[in-house]
Parts: structure tokens; sequence; C-alpha cells
């Protein structure tokens, strides 16, 4: 295809630059490596993996291998050719233009401040709750308080500069390697004690039922090595260091998400693993080698006591757990909000948020304004608990918390259709069979987000084991307008952005033109 010759937008207007003169280099190969682990790596789904049984971990290694590699060779090349600051919205604003790049980066940072109030805060008190107050609620004062630090303190390290941000997320990865390696040797120790009890082979076997019930839950926890290059610009060597980094997290993601789940299939009996709560109470359950005993009740709960030793050796593990919370909304929240920056001084967002700190280098309106809408669904999730109310709030906040999902449809092909429309320009790594890598990746991202809009479809829409507790079979079209109703206004909200934009843009233009140059 030969080369086109007409204007491409670029970032280098003055706005641009005068935010870029802000900015300042302190993201280094380490650094993006443990960045991403910290990105990659949750704890938040560990438990629910294991309570579905050995097709759990069969669709967690078939999704690393057919999508976590895949796409990671797309962003790859990407986050090397391409290293503007902003880089999943500028990729997809070269490929497909201001009012996409818009729309896709208004759904790519929505969900972080929802996920950071809304799912995060309650993983960090989980396991509080099981190894610091032996699993008893603790008051809604308390919670608010510890709340409110959790999300305030996380928007404080993400308007310091990456100087000090990078230490937190570095700190957030070691937390992984520790309370996942231990985590690891506790349960092969419980095995010799206890004996390994897991699923027969068969139960390994995977099935469409588990496809389309674990694959969102799983894709959701493999997204995100594009989010370094959100800080393109405030690396040391963007080209050479992203493709080292993503290459060594995904191996490092593979192993830190595999190795936990088959230990707790291998070693807990079927009963206890499938009556697991969450992550944490896996977590006590193999504490009980340094003493203690589990008990099954009739009702598949499963409780386990421990004795004094193990007991504080829960307290370190709990407190791990809260970090590890902590620091994944932190690294999501530090590359996301400066893609909306970017957008925002790019002219497709309003301008008052595409300001960055002349002292920090970092997005400060953004960050604050994600920790208004945090606190706001904190909230919401603390007060609203019952009725159709606190049931159509679910649907939204599980909607708003998988909008990052979508936001790939947009991510994806931006590689692709930067190769055929700027084939000169250079390609520091170059993805193999990028089109199939594309395709694959797409596949995987359009089927989640079918489901999201039609639960189980394929294997019984909207039936018993796929829809949202309070819901009924017969309200599946009343489920679907409420899942459309918050993405028309998303996308309404993101094109409002473009349109307040735009008209920052033309009134600039009329006071200082500024040239726009041809790639």
């Amino acid at each position: 295809m030969a080369t086109s010759t007409a204007p491409v937008p670029d970032t280098t207007t003055a706005d641009a630059a005068a935010e870029k003169s802000k900015l300042q280099k302190h993201f280094g190969r380490a650094d993006v490596f443990f960045f991403l682990v910290c990105t990659l790596v949750g704890i938040d789904g560990l438990g629910t993996l294991a309570t579905e049984g050995g097709q759990g971990f069969t669709w967690l290694v078939v999704c690393v291998l057919l999508f976590a590699v895949p796409s990671a060779m797309v962003l790859a090349e990407l986050g090397a050719a391409y290293t503007d600051e902003g880089g999943p919205y500028v990729w997809v604003r070269m490929a497909f233009g201001h009012l996409a790049g818009a729309v896709n980066n208004f759904f790519y940072w929505v969900t972080n401040p929802v996920w950071m109030g809304g799912t995060l805060v309650g993983t960090a008190l989980g396991g509080l709750i099981v190894f610091f107050n032996d699993g008893a609620e603790y008051s809604t004062a308390t919670t608010y308080v510890f709340a409110a630090v959790f999300i305030w303190a996380g928007v404080l390290f993400a308007v310091l500069s990456f100087r000090v941000g990078k230490w937190v997320a570095t700190i957030g990865a070691l937390a992984r390697f520790l309370l996942l390696g231990l985590f690891s040797v506790l349960v092969i120790a419980y095995g010799f004690d206890h004996g390994f009890h897991g699923p027969s082979l068969g139960d390994y076997a995977p099935t469409f039922a588990g496809f389309v019930a674990l694959v969102p839950l799983v894709l959701f926890s493999l997204v995100g090595f594009e989010l370094p290059s959100a800080a393109g610009e405030e690396m040391s060597d963007a080209a050479k260091d992203v493709p080292a980094g993503i290459a060594k997290s995904v191996v490092a993601t593979g192993l830190l998400y595999a190795v936990p789940v088959l230990g707790i299939l291998l070693v807990l009996p079927t009963e206890q693993a499938s009556g697991l709560a969450g992550f944490p109470e896996a977590i006590r359950q193999a504490l009980t080698v340094f003493g203690g005993e589990v008990v099954t009740a009739a009702d598949g709960t499963v409780t386990a006591t421990l004795t004094p030793f193990s007991t504080a050796v829960g307290w370190v593990l709990g407190a791990l757990v809260a970090l590890v919370a902590f620091t994944s909304g932190l690294t999501w929240i530090m590359g996301s909000d400066r893609t909306l920056a970017v957008s925002c001084y790019d002219g497709a967002g309003p301008r008052w948020l595409g300001r960055f700190s002349a002292r920090f280098g970092t997005p400060t309106r953004v960050n604050v304004l994600s920790g208004v809408i945090s606190s706001v669904v904190f909230v919401g999730v603390t007060e609203i608990t019952g009725g159709d109310i606190a049931k159509f709030f679910g649907v939204a906040l599980s909607l708003a918390i998988s909008t990052t999902l979508i936001s790939y449809l947009g991510i994806f092909p931006a590689a692709w259709k930067l190769r055929r429309t700027r084939p000169d320009h250079p390609l520091p790594y170059r993805a193999p069979a990028l089109g199939l890598l594309t395709v694959v990746s797409m596949a995987w991202i359009a089927f989640c987000t079918v489901q999201l809009l039609f639960p189980g479809l394929g294997d019984g829409w909207f039936g018993a084991d796929y829809r949202l507790d309070g819901w009924a079979a017969s309200e599946k079209w009343v489920y679907l307008f409420t899942e459309l109703v918050p993405l028309a206004v998303f996308v309404a909200i993101a094109v409002g952005f473009w349109a307040a934009g735009r008209r920052n843009v033309r009134r600039t233009e009329e006071v200082e033109p500024v040239e726009q140059p041809i790639r």
C-alpha cells in the first residue's frame, strides 16, 4: 500500500507541548516489568477459579496461551513503535480518529475508579476480616475509614511522580511473589499432612459451560500489557524496554495465577475447594499446617480455626492481601488517568482535565476525579444493600468494571491498521502473523462483550448459573436494558468529552494556528 501523504492528527500541538514539557523520565526496564506484574496479577478471582474445579485451571492455561500471549505480542509492537504519552489512547486515535479515540479511551478509563471503589476495597477488607477480625464484619464507621484511606492513599501516590509511584508498584509486585509463593508452599505442606484430594483427571476436561462461565473472568485478569505505555514518554527507552518487560511478565503472570489455583485443586478436598468464599479463606485453610483444623458444615461452608502461631502468620499474609489489592488499583489508576489526561489535551476531552502538574509531572486533576468516583462507588456499594435498587446497582457496577474489556475492541486492531497506513514507520519489535494475532485477540474480547450483555448465551441465556443474584429468568430483557443504558451513558459522556475537546481546538487554532506535522 502506498504511503499516505495526508496530514495525520498528532499530539504535537501547543497544548500537548506545554503538558509534555512537565513529564519526568523515571521509568526503566525493571520498573516496566514490576509495574506489569502489579497490573496483571490480582487475587480477587483466584478463589472463584478454584471453586469451578479442574476445568477452571484448564481454561486459565488455555487463556494464557491463546489470549495473553497473542495479545501481548500485538501490544508489544504498539508500545515499542509508538511511544507517545497516553499510549492506548494515542494508538486508537492515530488509527481511527479523535472520536473513536475519545469513546474507546473513556471506556478504558472509567473501569478503574469504579473497580477500585467497588471491588478492590472489598478484597482488601476481606483479607483483614479473615485474619484480623475472625471473619466478623467491621463496623460501618471502621469500614468507611478504611475505604477512605485505601482510596485516597492511592490518589496521593498517583499524584506523586513515577519516581515515587514506581517504587510502590515494585513493592506491590514483590508482595505478589511473596504472598503467592508462600501460599504455594503452604498448600503443598498441607497436602503432605492431609493427603492430596484433587479432582479426578476427567474434571480437568474443558466444557462449553465452563468456557461461558469462566473465560470473561480469566480474560479480565489477563489484560493490561499496554498499561505502562500510558507513560511512554516517561520511560528511559520504551522501544527496548516495553517488549522485554511484556515478555517476562507473560511468564510471571501465568505462573503466579496457575500455581496457586493448581495447588488449591490438588490439595484441598473437592467439597472444601467448592466451599471457598475467596482467596483469603484458602490461605486460612492452608495455614492449619502450623496448627488448627478445618471443618466443613452440611451446607458446604468451610471454617478453619487457627492456633496462636498460625494466626500470627495469617496476620502477615492478610496484610499482604490488602497490599496486593491496593497496588492493583494504584497501577491502573496511574496508567489510565494518564490516557484520559492526554486525550483531554489532545482535543478529545475537556482541556481543564488535561493538565499535568509542573512539580510532579502527573495528571493531578484526573487523579482527584478518580478518587471522587471511587468514593461515590464505595458509598453506593455500602449503602445500597437490598431490594430492586441493589440488583440494578449490581448490574451497573459489574458492567462498569468490565468496560475495560470492551475498550480492547479499539486497541487491538490499531496495530494492524497502523501497519497498513504507516508502512514506513520503524518497528523495533515486529509481531509475527499480526493479522492472525489480532483476529484471535479480538475474538476472545468479542465473546466476552456478548457475555456481558447476554450472560450464558450458548448455554442457556440468563440461566441460573449465569445471572446475578436477585434476578429471575423472566427478567432477562430487563437485565439487557439495564446493561445497555449505562453503555449508552458512557458513550454519550465520551462524545460530550470529544465535542468539548474539539471546541477548544478550534478556539486555539483561531488564536494561534499550530502546524500539524506529517508522519
